[in-house]
């Protein structure tokens, strides 16, 4: 597709605020990938605000669509897109990096009616956020800590659905963090992040939390259903104890497993999947 073409139909969609019928799939996300790499490549703020802003005015209408929980695109390397093996919830993220002032994280949480109903349709955004992402509280759209999601696996846990997922925290200028929620929505369809569900140390937290150096790597995976695998962080000496912007995988591996209804932390593992 030419230039002129993109712009063209980037101006039909935001014209019209949601993505028509006889616009195809291939076109818009042609036009995201187009976006994307504006966004990437541009470096004055208010340029990639203003790119910014038609992402999310297509992904609204995305998100919108009859086809958003059969439709996945294919070559968008900084849009999350994640689907829960129940196909009852689809994740859509993704942050804007800025130079002047802490960037944003975008996320959809598209959750799918049982009854018939159209899609229920959750909109977060957030600003980087440099202090600690607590473990012991329920979090709520309102107050949401930001997170790129990148799994998820459902749960049925007491009669009531929930989700377990992944995601990592870019917020922190020296400091990486990756983090295992909770997603449940309350009685009145309000989104709650938080279970009291993870047995570590003597306490019992409602999410965990790794944090660790700008600089290193951290692999955090589901190994099965009841298994949450990952790298055990230590300082980088032993004078860094403490300090978490000096933390990293020491090639070792711990695992959160459920069992009798937590999951419980246990220290050194074997990672090979099983």
């Amino acid at each position: 597709m030419r230039p002129f073409t993109l712009y063209l139909l980037l101006f039909i969609l935001l014209s019209t605020g949601i993505v028509k019928s006889q616009v195809s799939a291939k076109d818009t996300s042609l036009v995201l990938e187009e976006l994307f790499d504006r966004l990437v490549d541009n470096y004055n703020d208010s340029d990639r605000i203003r790119i910014n802003d038609s992402i999310r005015i297509i992904l609204d209408g995305y998100a919108r669509s009859d086809t958003v929980f059969t439709h996945r695109f294919t070559n968008l390397r900084y849009l999350g897109q994640i689907l829960s093996p129940d196909s009852l919830l689809k994740i859509i993220t993704w942050n804007l990096v800025l130079e002047n002032e802490p960037g944003r994280y975008f996320c959809y949480f598209i959750r799918k009616q049982l009854t018939g109903k159209e899609n229920m349709i959750y909109r977060l955004s957030v600003s980087y956020n440099e202090n600690k992402v607590k473990t012991d509280t329920i979090y709520g759209e309102s107050n949401w800590y930001g997170a790129l999601y990148y799994d998820l696996k459902p749960y049925i846990v007491d009669n009531k659905r929930c989700w377990v997922l992944l995601g990592i925290d870019y917020g922190n200028s020296f400091i990486s963090r990756k983090i295992i929620e909770v997603l449940s929505f309350s009685p009145e369809d309000s989104i709650v992040f938080g279970r009291k569900w993870f047995a570590s140390g003597g306490d019992i937290k409602y999410r965990d939390v790794f944090e660790y150096a700008s600089n290193a790597m951290m692999s955090l995976r589901f190994r099965s259903d009841n298994s949450i695998v990952f790298d055990h962080l230590v300082p980088f000496t032993a004078s860094h104890k403490g300090e978490r912007q000096y933390y990293g995988p020491d090639y070792s591996f711990d695992a959160y497993n459920y069992e009798n209804g937590l999951w419980k932390l246990t220290i050194n593992v074997d990672a090979r999947d099983q």
